[in-house]
This record gives C-alpha cells, structure tokens and sequence, in this order.
C-alpha cells in the first residue's frame, strides 16, 4: 500500500467522497471550496498530480478534473474508511427493535424484508442467503456397473438424490469400487470433485464418468443455497448501467441466472469498522474473478445462524459505492440476523 502524508490522505478522500456524490470529475478549486481545505487550489492541483502518478486518482478527459481509479477506491476503503454516519445508526435502531413480531415469520420473509431495507438505504442490490451448516452440499456419489451402462447415483446432504445412466462398456466390479472410493475422498476431503487430480489408472473409467456429471450440473445445477436479492431496480438506474458505459444486459444475467458466482469470490479482506466483531469481505473492479464485475465492486459480511450455520449479507454496486454507509449496514442487518435466528 502506497504511504499518504495527511494531506494526500485527505486529498484523496474528499476526491472520492465528491465522485460519490456527483458522479462528476473534480478540480483543485472545488475540492478546496467545497471541503474547506485549508490549503490553496495550486498546493492541492499538485496532491492530486502525485495521487495519478501513483495509480490512486486517473483523469477520465484531459480537460477534465480528477476521479478515483480502481486502485484508489482500494486505498480508501483498507486506509481511509469513515465511521457509518447517521444513516447506519437509524437502521442499527430499528433493526434493535425487531424482535417478536419476526420470530414467527417464515425465514424468506425476514430475509426479503431486511433485505429491502439494505436495498432501501443503499440503493442498490442486496442479496442474503439462508444460513446453511458448512458441509459439502453433495453427500456422496455411488457407481453400479450394469452391463453396458454404468450408473451414477448422487445424494446431497439434504437426502435427494439424482441418477446418471452412463453408456459405457463393460467395466471390471474393481474398477468400479477403486473409482467409487476415490470419488468418496474427494467428497470427503474437499466437499467437491477435483477431476484434474484423477489418477491415471482411474481416466480411462472416470472421463465418461466426469463428462456425464458436468453436463447434469450445466442443464440441472445442484440447488444453491436459496437467496433472496432486492433493489435490481436501483442497480440499473446508477449512471454507470444507465448511460450504458458497461454491459449492463450481462450483468443481469449473471444476478438472475447465476447469484451463486456473485458469493463464490474470494476477495480482499480489509479491517472491521464500527467495531463490528466480524470482518467484512470488499472486491473491487477487477479484483473480481468473474469479468461481468470488472466495473462493480461487492461488499459481503457473514452472519451466523443456529447450530453453526452461516449466511452472507451483501450489496452489489458500481466502484463509486459509500463504502463506509454500505458495510455499516451490511454490518447492522447481520448482527440483526444472528440475534433473531438464534
């Protein structure tokens, strides 16, 4: 991380606090009005020089003024992040107030309702998941040579069960057993199957095998862990979908058909604020493994439910998000979940 002297620090804050707001390139002279800088537009024109030298702040137009850059909405968030404000301790209260009323409810309906209010205060997408146990969803997998077919039989956790018809010749009953119990390791190793890892005695068995059980997950993918995703509405009407500077017709294709990628990343990790007792997981721009999020950053929080399961809370938006408001919140409604689910 690049060291900021106190005045690059406060440059670079009001520079994105200003982009956040207005969505407009700065200069020297509105920062200095505007955020009453106590130093003159020359002196702040020259932090601002350094930050785009050091990849914190770019300049969209040569004439323009200066917005932040991927690598400076980074620095922000890891170094500079203020206190929630206002609008985080209003939810934090009425979030406080929930109790009774809420314990009857099915858990889709509490979720979708907190759901709504982080998608409310934001503005933007906030998705929850269910608190599920943390184990590998697919239990087991079994094989049953019959002639010239091999049967596939796979048991998820919560008991259900899919068949795979393999057309394949005969095989050896040994072949079969020393297949079954390498794929029975990896389950029980990993929680999924890694096929690069399959030995070569096993390929020439474990390829129909593979190809069959990939091409069931692409037309009948094992269930993910339900989810619930409010405010798809604010999230295309942000400037950067709205005026079409990204591919906004991906994007909605990966929230709708495919939520599960959006918590599968594994992203930066950055300090807790507001003295929360868990951490809070930000990816920004193309620190993202899946190219659809290039242009937008995602902030998650886990929550944990009843005998040991865990959730994630979190909001997707552009870059230009209000990091510290966004993650207080996302902070407040899992603390709210833990108390009302245990």
């Amino acid at each position: 991380m690049v060291l900021l002297s106190p005045r690059q620090q406060q440059v670079l804050k009001a520079t994105v606090r200003h982009y956040i707001d207005t969505v407009e390139p700065v200069s020297s002279n509105t920062l200095v009005q505007r955020f009453h800088l106590r130093a003159s537009p020359a002196t702040i024109r020259n932090a601002m020089v350094w930050l785009e030298r050091q990849g914190l702040l770019r300049q969209p137009h040569t004439s323009a003024g200066r917005i932040p850059s991927q690598q400076g909405y980074r620095h922000y968030v890891d170094a500079l992040l203020p206190h929630g404000g206002s609008q985080v301790e209003r939810l934090q209260r009425e979030l406080n107030g929930l109790g009774l009323q809420f314990q009857w409810t099915a858990l889709d309906d509490l979720l979708r309702f907190l759901a709504g209010r982080l998608a409310d205060l934001t503005g933007l997408l906030a998705l929850i998941t269910r608190p599920t146990p943390p184990t590998p969803r697919l239990r087991t997998m079994r094989l049953v040579s019959s002639g010239e077919r091999l049967v596939l039989m796979m048991v998820d956790r919560g008991g259900n069960m899919a068949t795979l018809n393999i057309r394949h010749p005969p095989a050896r009953p040994q072949d079969v057993l020393l297949l079954e119990r390498w794929l029975d390791h990896q389950l029980r190793s990993g929680g999924k199957i890694d096929w690069q890892a399959l030995p070569s005695q096993h390929r020439g068995l474990g390829r129909p095998v593979q190809l069959a059980f990939e091409n069931h997950l692409r037309q009948f993918p094992l269930a993910v862990d339900g989810m619930v995703a409010v405010g798809l509405g604010g999230l295309v009407t942000q400037p950067e979908f709205h005026q079409g500077r990204h591919n906004l017709r991906d994007l909605l294709q990966l929230v709708e058909e495919r939520p599960e990628e959006l918590l599968q990343e594994q992203p930066q990790q950055c300090s807790t604020v507001l003295g929360a007792p868990r951490l809070q997981h930000v990816s920004i721009g193309r620190e993202h493994k899946t190219p659809t999020l290039a242009a937008c950053a995602l902030v998650k929080v886990p929550y944990g439910g009843h005998q040991g399961t865990r959730g994630w809370v979190a909001v997707l938006g552009p870059m230009r998000m209000a990091y510290e408001t966004i993650i207080g919140s996302a902070h407040s409604v899992a603390a709210a979940l833990e108390r009302l689910l245990v």
